[in-house]
């Protein structure tokens, strides 16, 4: 072998075991890579869906501008929110006064969409559900146990799938079960995490949603989308009204419709009125710092939330993955709200 041809062989060998921090000083700086900015947001598996569709398709247009978003639970956004290791939280239930005190950089609350949570299960033998007010706050309750108290044909064993993180979709779920049973509230309670009567635990509504598909006689409850593009059964409920509505976009906009959202932007449909509303709906929030201490994450943060709540941005993708598009009126709400960030 040449002498060059050593030489080259041990070049290359000597190349391939240095570090990668070593090459990466060797590559030329990049000014387009300098201007990327990275935001980073975790929270709420409720709106997880969209909010990556969301992020996909902004990077698109938008090269310089990356969104991360993390998958979490709300309990765990929101804690993450607070201790500053986030641009953005997101969350199913609106951060209350005494959490939003904790943030030194203040908080700005963003609905900047909508949901239904379905109870759906995975049972043969039953085509449609219809659960009265009482039915379904007595199953997670553990009080009606077998899906021939449902009036399936055959005896099986229901077995209920819930949240195991802190999660805002329980929280909006158990806070509609504590407004229509007493003995619900007195019992279990409302909150992003309760003690459950009965029942197995999953992580975030893709956890529950692949337990429910993959387990017979299981009933859950999950946010629409999840439900609609995994293709589970999903019961109609009982309003307050008396009516059994099945959910769907119109339903569930229907009952949003009846809402308005105060100067905070912190509305909750506890039991909704109305023959044909369903009842249990939620905006879904994006937690965002009042002062950023880097005025281009700021900067880029607002062009992403302004192209989220708008009609021909992100809300044109909200329908197809099973949420409600804002309304005008609160869009222009929200970009009020956006427009206070610095």
């Amino acid at each position: 072998m040449s002498d060059f041809r050593i030489k080259r062989r041990d070049f290359l060998y000597g190349l391939a075991g240095l570090s990668g921090s070593v090459i990466a000083s060797q590559i030329p700086f990049s000014p387009a890579f300098a201007k990327r900015i990275r935001i980073n947001g975790a929270g709420a598996s409720f709106p997880a869906p969209l909010y990556q569709r969301w992020f996909v398709e902004y990077n698109k247009i938008n090269k310089n501008t990356q969104v991360n978003y993390q998958s979490v639970g709300s309990g765990s956004g929101v804690k993450q929110f607070v201790a500053g290791t986030v641009d953005f939280g997101a969350s199913d239930v609106a951060m209350k006064d005494k959490d939003m005190a904790k943030v030194s950089k203040g908080t700005v609350l963003l609905p900047v969409t909508a949901g239904a949570i379905v109870v759906a299960y995975n049972n043969k033998d039953m085509s449609s559900l219809k659960l009265s007010r009482q039915q379904y706050v007595d199953i997670f309750l553990g009080k009606i146990t077998n899906w021939k108290q449902l009036g399936a044909s055959r005896s099986k064993s229901i077995k209920v799938i819930h949240r195991s993180d802190g999660s805002g979709t329980t929280g909006v779920f158990t806070k509609h079960l504590a407004a229509i049973s007493g003995t619900w509230k007195s019992q279990v309670g409302e909150g992003k995490t309760v003690q459950w009567k009965t029942g197995i635990g999953a992580k975030g509504n893709e956890g529950v949603t692949a337990t429910i598909k993959q387990t017979d006689g299981a009933i859950g409850y999950v946010e629409y989308g999840y439900a609609s593009q995994n293709g589970l059964k999903t019961a109609s409920l009982q309003n307050k009204t008396g009516s059994y509505v099945a959910p769907s976009l119109s339903s569930a906009s229907k009952t949003l419709s009846q809402v308005t959202l105060p100067a905070n932007l912190r509305a909750f449909i506890k039991d909704p009125v109305g023959s044909t509303s369903y009842p249990i709906v939620t905006y879904t929030w994006i937690l965002a710092y009042k002062k950023y201490s880097n005025p281009k994450t700021a900067a880029a943060l607002k062009q992403v939330l302004k192209w989220c709540v708008s009609k021909s941005g992100g809300q044109k993708y909200s329908a197809s993955l099973g949420y409600i598009p804002l309304p005008d009126n609160v869009i222009a709400k929200v970009n009020s709200a956006i427009n206070s960030i610095s």
